[in-house]
């Protein structure tokens, strides 16, 4: 059974920074391409950055890109988002997810799910 566990956010002020985890078991982490999705209150869910199996491509949201980056530890079946110059409008739940389907930034096709992070950027 796949199991996927973020890390605890938290409270942080604007411009200031956060690392995200998401541990994941039951599954060969090296097959599946890993990613970060969040979902602010009232909002639909959205995505934030891709990693592929081997680290070799990213993909980031526009609203992201050059503040956050997404890493993986193969050998640590983990993901890491780190969020820089953080803003109010990233306040949000993240999500980890995996897919071994195929590199994408739909979350349909992500079958598996953590149970979100709560992230709140104060002003």
């Amino acid at each position: 059974q796949v199991q996927l566990v973020e890390s605890e956010g938290g409270l942080v002020q604007a411009g200031g920074s956060l690392r995200l985890s998401c541990a994941a078991s039951g599954l060969t982490f090296s097959s599946y391409v890993m990613a970060w999705f969040r979902q602010a209150p009232g909002k639909e869910r959205e995505f934030v950055a891709t990693i592929s199996w081997s680290a070799a491509m990213t993909f980031y949201a526009d609203s992201v890109k050059g503040r956050f980056t997404i890493s993986r530890d193969n050998a640590k079946n983990t993901v890491y988002l780190q969020m820089n110059s953080l803003k109010p409008e990233d306040t949000a739940i993240y999500y980890c997810a995996a897919t071994r389907r195929s590199w994408s930034i739909a979350p349909q096709v992500y079958d598996n799910w953590g149970q979100g992070t709560r992230v709140t950027v104060s002003s």
